[in-house]
């Protein structure tokens, strides 16, 4: 397809789609001549990432590459293909280690990994941008005065097993390494807020269910 074509089926303007080609979000098409190139349906796919990403996950631009950029890399394996990519997301700040809440919170954060027996998760804890936002949230409760440690979190960390079962069970339905990660990274910017909101209406069913409506 060329571009107007492109702009129309994706319903991003061809400015817009220019500046994705000159920042490296997209792979230039197959140049036809000096001024006209032509797109195929990997640029369509492509870019409704790259409008999802920026869109509705507010991701910045470069990060946008630096994800993209993993994805691509078929040098890594798919774990860690995986995990570049999901750990270049934006991720929330180093905890303060001096702060005797963010201390409990890694001994909890420690103690039910131990318990649930997530040695990969055990490995990486010090680098991993997920554990580290675990410990941010667990040390932010235990401020205030909520002891929230390993055995309340015990029953949540397996209902979000089954989830990353199946999160990867539809993953793995699509055909290359390529699409399967972003699958996966479309699935961290764009599952996560269905999940929450799931997980919003549950409790508004859960509490009307219990209490009714007084």
């Amino acid at each position: 397809m060329r571009l107007a074509e492109l702009s129309e089926r994706s319903g991003v303007s061809t400015a817009t789609i220019k500046y994705y080609l000159r920042e490296g979000l997209l792979p230039p098409g197959r140049q036809l001549n000096a001024t006209t190139a032509e797109y195929e349906e990997e640029h369509l796919r492509r870019l409704r990432l790259v409008r999802a990403m920026i869109q509705v996950g507010r991701i910045p631009v470069a990060t946008v590459r630096e994800v993209l950029g993993h994805i691509d890399d078929d040098s890594l394996g798919r774990t860690i293909r995986l995990g570049a990519a999901l750990w270049a997301l934006p991720q929330v700040p180093e905890p303060d280690e001096e702060d005797e809440s963010v201390r409990t919170a890694h001994r909890e954060t420690t103690a039910l990994l131990d318990r649930l027996g997530w040695r990969n998760a055990e490995q990486v804890a010090t680098i991993s941008p997920a554990y580290r936002s675990l410990v941010v949230a667990v040390a932010a409760l235990h401020r205030l005065g909520y002891e929230w440690g390993a055995e309340q979190l015990v029953p949540y960390a397996e209902l979000m097993h089954r989830t990353a079962v199946l999160d990867l069970d539809n993953m793995e339905a699509y055909p290359s390494e390529p699409e399967q990660v972003e699958f996966a990274v479309l699935g961290s910017i764009l599952n996560e807020p269905v999940l929450r909101a799931l997980h919003r209406l549950a409790q508004e069913e859960e509490s009307a269910r219990r209490y009714g409506f007084e």
